[in-house]
């Protein structure tokens, strides 16, 4: 696990939070960052029930509106290269269609394939299907949900991508869930746990102040001046 800056505990803590929660920490500890790295497009999530998945990005294109154009990637490759080693992943594929999501890479089989090599879900702009028999835990948010896999096929990977607003590159940490997904700057990862702790002590006086029965905007201002002065 040489060459980052925490451990797989430290990914596996940030599941802990949803992805907005993750985002708020974020605008405190890069603050530079508030407005770039994530999902801005509304992205589909199979299974909104399950919990924060987080991981090493896997990139790739694809396509599925016609087929393969000259050459392109070996599926088996693509296999070998989103394969978990020391750390989870996650692949974060953009559909290069001029009608994203015309052919589902997501189903069945490679939710199955993916999870059993360690891959804890995918985020997409392109679409997924087979409701119902997906690889139960694996995670996947899509840009749609469609009934065919057309002439889908990997185009390249290990490139930079962008997946519905969300530039993201090769061994960026990523965490999503239905909200959305975010790119977390991996020497930040560590410091995320205390910026949430700050963040639940400042909202709790907001929430507690709101279920007063004598609320009024005046309390509201007081409550702010308290949040604010915590640090």
């Amino acid at each position: 696990m040489a060459g980052f800056p925490f451990s797989r505990e430290d990914l596996e803590r940030l599941t802990e939070w949803d992805t907005p929660t993750i985002c708020n920490a974020l605008e405190i500890v890069v603050p530079e960052r508030r407005a770039v790295g994530f999902t801005t497009a509304p992205l589909v999530a199979a299974d909104p029930a399950l919990p924060p998945i987080v991981g090493l990005a896997r990139t790739g294109t694809l396509r599925a509106k016609e087929p393969p154009r000259g050459r392109v990637a070996e599926r088996a490759a693509w296999y070998e290269y989103v394969a978990a080693e020391d750390f989870p992943t996650i692949a974060v594929l953009q559909d290069l269609d001029d009608t994203p999501g015309f052919g589902a890479f997501w189903g069945e089989v490679n939710s199955t394939v993916h999870l059993a090599l360690g891959v804890r879900g995918a985020v997409t702009n392109g679409s997924f299907r087979d409701l119902g028999a997906l690889a139960p835990g694996f995670q996947i948010l899509g840009g749609q949900i469609g009934p065919s896999h057309a002439h889908v096929h990997i185009v390249d990977f290990g490139g930079p991508v962008n997946v519905a607003g969300m530039n993201a590159a090769h061994d960026d940490v990523i965490h999503a869930d239905r909200h959305g997904a975010v790119v977390i700057p991996a020497e930040v990862v560590r410091r995320l746990p205390e910026a949430v702790a700050l963040l639940t002590r400042r909202e709790k006086i907001i929430l507690e102040m709101s279920a007063r029965p004598d609320f009024s905007p005046a309390l509201l201002r007081e409550a702010f001046k308290r949040a604010a002065d915590i640090h």
